[in-house]
């Protein structure tokens, strides 16, 4: 069967999306992703068809709109009788959901997140908008999947449905590409992600003060970008606080593996953070560094169940937590961080997706 995937955002960075489909199209299925050009038309080179919408709006939520409408038309125009809509986030449902009705096709909503209580959108009137429309569509659907346990359960209670398939976005597992013979000095920190509001650096980055013998790396971009240099260059710590841009997947990998801890310390500001499993945990799991997170549902369990690092509570414990696990070595954490590597791995996730678009093939009629 086809599988019409659409995301809202240019393709070129969302690893989920792309193991999503490189699963599906390695199993049979016939995949054509859907994009934008939010954020520039980079390069992309993949096994199966791709295509990105031109949007014209400057303003995102004009630009979301545009989207939607230019979605739907694009949808009608290359589905058929044999089309599985796979829409991911609920930026992309609306015009799915239009056309699975319109066709009598099935649909799969796959929530990387709850859209409607992500930072960005609390307390504003928007939230309203997105709240009414996942309310109003999601108690119909009869396929969907989700990024987190915690994110699958708050699905369930709140609209009443099937609880979601789980389907973790880890990356691939890798063997262990760390040489402990090679020492730091100083220690590297590194924070990998977009550069938004809740994140923690802003609370990090006055904290390098107090952490020795250590520079902080951010490698990413995003809206507090421009801020956060303002205030680690008003802090005198230009020579501690390394802003490395943004910097495609694989190369990324290999900045990762030099580093000597991993951080995401996500602030409590909406139920999508706090109930989150943040990409780049299993990231530097894989790249055997060891972390500290924050005290959530998810990331816990990497610190309590794994033993790969440590939790804060709150950011007073920030300092203190980077120093411990700086001063016992990333050496010290090589046993808990290949038993969490075998576990924290794409190759274990796609089992589940494979399992539901299975379902839904085999309920599918055939002509």
């Amino acid at each position: 069967m086809k599988v019409l995937v659409s995301v809202f955002n240019n393709l070129s960075t969302d690893q989920r999306v792309e193991k999503v489909c490189r699963t599906l199209s390695e199993n049979g299925f016939s995949i054509e992703l859907i994009g934008n050009n939010w954020g520039g038309l980079p390069d992309l080179k993949r096994d199966y068809p791709v295509s990105r919408i031109i949007l014209k709006s400057k303003i995102l939520r004009y630009a979301y709109v545009e989207f939607q409408w230019k979605l739907y038309k694009e949808l009608l125009k290359k589905a058929d009788q044999h089309t599985i809509l796979l829409s991911n986030d609920l930026d992309t449902l609306l015009p799915n959901y239009m056309v699975s009705k319109k066709l009598n096709l099935p649909l799969v909503y796959d929530s990387h997140e709850i859209f409607t209580e992500m930072p960005s959108v609390n307390g504003r009137f928007t939230q309203n908008i997105w709240r009414s429309l996942e309310s109003f569509i999601a108690p119909k659907l009869k396929f969907m999947m989700t990024a987190s346990e915690s994110y699958a359960d708050w699905f369930h209670k709140t609209y009443g449905i099937e609880r979601p398939v789980v389907v973790q976005n880890f990356p691939l597992k890798s063997g262990n590409p760390q040489d402990y013979s090679i020492v730091n000095s100083p220690k590297v920190i590194i924070y990998q992600g977009v550069i938004n509001p809740s994140r923690g650096l802003d609370k990090l980055i006055p904290e390098m003060h107090k952490i020795e013998n250590a520079e902080l790396w951010i490698a990413g971009d995003g809206p507090k970008k421009k801020e956060f240099q303002e205030l680690t260059k008003n802090l005198g710590l230009d020579d501690k606080v390394k802003f490395i841009g943004k910097i495609l997947p694989e190369k990324l990998r290999e900045i990762t593996q030099k580093a000597d801890l991993g951080v995401s310390i996500e602030e409590n500001n909406g139920l999508s953070y706090y109930f989150s499993m943040p990409n780049k945990i299993s990231d530097y799991i894989q790249a055997r560094i060891p972390v500290v997170v924050s005290d959530f549902p998810e990331m816990r369990k990497v610190a309590d169940h794994f033993k790969a690092g440590e939790k804060i509570r709150d950011y007073n414990e920030l300092a203190q937590k980077i120093q411990l696990v700086l001063n016992n070595g990333k050496h010290s954490y090589k046993d808990a961080l290949d038993h969490a590597a075998s576990q924290l791995c794409w190759e274990n996730e796609e089992n589940r997706l494979l399992g539901l678009f299975g379902k839904i093939e085999s309920r599918t009629p055939k002509s």
